[in-house]
């Protein structure tokens, strides 16, 4: 409050034109640093392309950008790449949904009752560990090739980022906010609401990030298993022909879909989490 006050005489005080002179260097700062991050990777795709206009690659195992590119569109021209991402998009969605939500409710009571951390915790550390690959198998016996074994697969990843994530995150508030909270007589729910959940939400959106990521690789998981349908089919089936363009086009849009998921959840975390004076997000 007293942080905003204070920006609020400042801008006050510097007129409009410093104001904007401000802003515009901001801007001028932010687009720098994006031409920077594209730098490294524009370079490499530029390498690429003339390596392989050059005959130095083989076409087979290392299509250049520019082959990868008209497949690409011939895809989405065809309705294909939408009508398979759709599919894989519902099922990360769900799995993160199960998954996610179970993991912060568990988070939740695991960070507020230690002998809920006694009876619970090192079990859940134990099935933290098991790969998605040494898993697929048995949830395919269990469950079938159906979606299913899919979303459950997924739902396993998804799991434990959130749930380590909110129990650190509950564990991690600072024990001075409740000597406040006792002096203005919270009751435990506004306890909850009002001091722990907000003191904590850093760590919550860190565990929503990291679940989102690990929802996308269980997935390709579940998909590379056994589908018929799906971005991870299209790469599957792509493989068994050699078609080695349709296989970098999966992967690239994997990777384009989990960076637009992840943006997503930190431009939330930015406008949920600018009040703290702490907060460093992707704001800045």
């Amino acid at each position: 409050m007293l942080q905003n006050s204070v920006s609020k005489l400042a801008k006050k005080r510097e007129g409009p034109r410093e104001w904007f002179q401000k802003k515009d260097q901001r801007w001028k700062i932010r687009w720098i640093n994006i031409a920077l991050g594209w730098s490294v990777p524009l370079l490499l795709i530029a390498i690429w392309q003339i390596a392989g206009s050059l005959g130095l690659l083989n076409p087979v195992l290392l299509p250049t950008p520019s082959v990868i590119w008209n497949e690409l569109v011939a895809m989405i021209l065809s309705g294909e790449l939408a009508s398979n991402l759709g599919i894989s998009a519902g099922r990360a969605f769900l799995g993160f949904i199960l998954g996610g939500g179970l993991g912060l409710a568990a988070g939740v009571w695991v960070g507020f009752s230690y002998r809920a951390e006694r009876l619970v915790d090192p079990s859940l550390q134990m099935l933290r560990t098991l790969p998605h690959l040494a898993i697929a198998p048995l949830f395919i016996l269990w469950f079938g090739f159906g979606e299913t074994s899919k979303i459950l697969l997924i739902a396993k990843g998804a799991f434990f980022p959130l749930y380590v994530n909110t129990f650190l995150g509950i564990r991690s508030v600072d024990n001075k906010l409740f000597d406040v909270a006792r002096v203005l007589e919270f009751s435990r729910w506004e306890l909850i609401w009002k001091l722990i959940v907000p003191a904590a939400l850093p760590n919550i959106f860190l565990g929503i990030r990291l679940s989102i990521g690990v929802a996308w690789l269980g997935l390709v998981v579940a998909e590379l298993m056994g589908s018929s349908s799906g971005i991870g089919y299209i790469i599957i089936d792509a493989r068994s022909f050699s078609l080695t363009s349709v296989v970098f086009v999966g992967i690239i849009v994997f990777a384009v879909v989990g960076k637009l998921s992840d943006s997503l959840i930190r431009w939330l975390e930015h406008r949920m989490l600018s009040w703290q004076d702490s907060y460093k997000g992707g704001g800045r």
